[in-house]
């Protein structure tokens, strides 16, 4: 039964009531301030839950959701309730399931902000391995960071490729041969391999464009990790955004070193967060 269903139940059956007794009224008025404050804790759950990664945040849309429509069924009562009590000083109202679903939608709530913090731990772990592994002079072609939860590791393009080509050079095996290691050993992530350029266009007779271009030297990455260094190709996926994903202007060529890069993006499985859908509870899934 949906909330709209339980709330029309309760009004239904107050309407029904005639008297009851003085105690019956207080244990009504006990009940409902003890809804109250589940709801006030489920209103702090989603306060935490504020603070979620991109990755999470369409599960915690659901959640939100469904304390809206239970906020919805708390104020419908509420005016149930007062409407009854006008014309009888006592009533009584079964709300027992409209507390299990508060109950059950803080109990959702808290799991997946603690699968937030997993999320964020392993994270901090990954990046600080990363870091660690890289000489200082890598790390000036090399920059590690985490945005809305995930991983990016983004190489400057003038240490992996010759200009115009998108054959990756002897130099660069040293460096993603560190970065492999890591990894592999973090086989619960997938990698997305994105190839980005700046806005000059390519003069190759064999490559059409800056998409061509951002696209094979993705794929070539791609190829590397898996044929020199072991990475399972069924974690990988290679693709091009040629210079539609710019860091920064392409006005001077500083900035145009900056966008030309290939940024390897770690990010949790799909079925990871299948599986917290199908945690949820009931309701949130309506």
């Amino acid at each position: 039964m949906n909330v709209k269903s339980l709330i029309c139940c309760a009004s239904a059956a107050l309407l029904l009531v005639s008297c009851a007794s003085k105690k019956d009224y207080q244990k009504l008025q006990a009940d409902y301030k003890t809804l109250q404050t589940e709801y006030q804790s489920t209103r702090d759950g989603l306060t935490e839950c504020n603070a979620n990664s991109k990755s999470l945040q369409y599960l915690l849309d659901q959640a939100n959701k469904q304390n809206d429509e239970l906020k919805k069924g708390m104020a419908a009562l509420k005016s149930s309730l007062d409407e009854s009590l006008k014309s009888s000083s006592q009533g009584s109202v079964n709300i027992s399931k409209l507390v299990d679903e508060i109950n059950a939608s803080n109990a959702y709530i808290k799991h997946l902000v603690e699968a937030k913090s997993k999320s964020d731990s392993l994270n901090m772990v990954l990046t600080n391995n990363l870091t660690r592994s890289l000489s200082r002079e890598e790390l000036k072609d090399v920059d590690v960071k985490v945005l809305k939860g995930v991983v990016y590791i983004s190489l400057a393009d003038n240490m992996l490729f010759k200009s115009g080509s998108y054959e990756v050079s002897d130099a660069a095996l040293e460096t993603l041969s560190k970065i492999a290691k890591i990894l592999k050993d973090y086989n619960d992530y997938d990698l997305l391999v994105e190839g980005n350029t700046d806005n000059v266009p390519i003069k190759k007779t064999n490559i059409r464009n800056n998409w061509d271009l951002s696209a094979l030297r993705a794929s070539s990455v791609v190829q590397v990790l898996q044929d020199k260094f072991g990475i399972n190709p069924k974690r990988m996926t290679a693709g091009g955004r040629g210079e539609y994903n710019p860091l920064t202007d392409n006005d001077s060529e500083v900035g145009k070193s900056r966008n030309r890069r290939t940024e390897i993006i770690i990010t949790p499985k799909l079925d990871q967060f299948l599986d917290l859908i199908d945690q949820a509870p009931e309701g949130s899934k309506e």
